[in-house]
């Protein structure tokens, strides 16, 4: 049903690789997300959550570079353990803090001078404007729903974008003691589209702003759009929900293979949040951004 809209959204939907080291840690951690174009202009939407990670990259890398040089300075002190416990604490890193993001925009412009950022004030949406490119490598943009009364309850959608970190062109650099890309490995992950049907819309007042679906948004697919089977824009995948079902089964005797045992079990239905189409316009009108309506 959405085999020829999967192929239309596709030339302009787009993987954002990133690759993530963690606090004492030499393990490359690698990720994704998702951002779709909406003009020629080399102008990007996806969510605020994701730009704020690629926003805060250069940040984290250098308040653990400021680290590395406090921690050099005490190192041969005699009481180094205890003067670097006191480092971590002011340069606030322990096991799961991230201290080194590189982030790969693949398929999107041939190269570029700056990316400027917006951020919607209260929607998970952030706008991403690529500057000083010579072309797009793209190959056309999003065509946005005109008439959104044809968002109800019941209507079958589907969302693209790229869940599986598949990617395998990194290291971790021991000799630098930096993770980095590079040129050998599979520099590409496969986009993956995903179906339901709108289940309720959400917002504050008389002012829709979400769109519920049936089935998941996949880690990954943040940022990735929401589209009918004519590749028309409804929304852009932002979350998950977890709904309790309350059908919970504690203590409960089953037999599993062949032998008896006591189980419990606490099940929830999970539901894709998407940002409203209506949102994602008027963002783009109040910040000048060319885009288009069918």
């Amino acid at each position: 049903m959405f085999v020829d809209a999967i192929e239309r959204v596709d030339l302009f939907t787009r993987p954002l690789h990133s690759i993530v080291r963690l606090y004492g840690h030499d393990v490359v951690v690698p990720g994704t997300a998702t951002l779709f174009f909406v003009n020629q202009e080399g102008c990007a939407v996806t969510c605020k959550h994701v730009a704020d990670l690629i926003a805060q990259a250069d940040s984290i890398f250098q308040n653990y570079r400021e680290f590395q040089g406090a921690r050099k300075a005490v190192l041969r002190d005699k009481n180094a353990s205890h003067l670097i416990s006191q480092l971590e604490a002011k340069y606030k890193l322990s096991v799961d803090t991230i201290i080194r993001v590189r982030n790969n925009f693949v398929g999107c412009v041939d190269q570029f001078q700056q990316l400027h950022i917006d951020r919607h004030p209260t929607q998970d949406l952030a706008l991403l404007r690529f500057e000083g490119f010579n072309r797009i490598l793209y190959k056309a943009y999003a065509t946005f729903l005109g008439d959104t009364s044809r968002i109800k309850p019941g209507r079958s959608l589907c969302r693209l974008g790229y869940p599986f970190p598949e990617f395998t062109n990194f290291r971790y650099n021991a000799a630098l003691d930096d993770i980095e890309w590079i040129s050998t490995g599979r520099a590409t992950s496969p986009s993956f589209p995903i179906d339901g049907i709108v289940t309720r819309l959400s917002g504050d007042g008389n002012t829709i702003s979400g769109i519920e679906l049936s089935t998941p948004g996949l880690r990954g697919q943040s940022g990735g759009p929401l589209f009918d089977t004519n590749g028309l824009i409804y929304g852009m995948q932002s979350a998950t929900s977890h709904l309790h079902l309350g059908f919970d089964i504690e203590d409960h005797e089953v037999l599993i293979n062949g032998r008896k045992r006591r189980v419990s079990n606490y099940p929830f239905l999970n539901v894709g949040r998407c940002v409203h189409v209506d949102v994602i316009k008027a963002f783009l009108r109040e910040k000048g951004v060319t885009f288009y309506e069918g």
